[in-house]
């Protein structure tokens, strides 16, 4: 099953790739992630620091009653405009934030999704079928989430910027 979502976020760029890439965050914005931690070699990293690419992430979703999800990793990783994410364990999923400039000092935000359930044959479909509007919803709740997030990030930082100005 195959999901698309966007958005146009008034920030610019630099500011929405600080929220996605930041692995602390997505437990504010990722709507029905229950569980979201970076791994490291020795399990769980506490001090996570930013998502590059190889980073490997637990992550748990809420598809109605179940969570779902398992070990993905970053595939791809081109700063401030594409990150992607495949699935290493668990649910067979990927995905992909794509950045562009929007215009204005906003930014556009896809956020691209699919997975399936392997070799489940009918059952499988049928689970897929069943939880796809679950999906979307979590999806376009995501984005707009992400955006509210950012968007009071980027006020915060040029109002500061601004009185920082006047100060001088």
């Amino acid at each position: 099953m195959r999901i698309n979502s966007s958005i146009t976020i008034r920030a610019p760029r630099e500011q929405v790739w600080e929220q996605i890439s930041d692995p602390a965050a997505y437990l504010e914005f990722m709507s029905g992630i229950t569980r979201w931690e970076l791994q490291g070699d020795g399990g769980v990293v506490e001090s996570p620091g930013r998502l590059e690419l190889g980073s490997r992430i637990r992550m748990l979703i809420r598809v109605g009653s179940a969570e779902v999800g398992g070990l993905i990793e970053i595939v791809e990783f081109s700063e401030r405009s594409d990150m992607a994410w495949s699935s290493v364990t668990g649910i067979d999923q990927r995905g992909r934030w794509r950045l562009r400039e929007a215009g204005n000092g906003s930014t556009r935000v896809e956020l691209r999704f699919s997975y399936g359930v392997a070799g489940a044959g009918i059952g499988g479909l049928l689970a897929e079928r069943v939880g796809a509007p679950i999906m979307r919803r979590h999806l376009r709740s995501s984005l707009h989430e992400l955006k509210k997030v950012t968007e009071r990030e980027y006020r915060l930082r040029d109002a500061a910027a601004k009185r920082e100005r006047a100060a001088v």
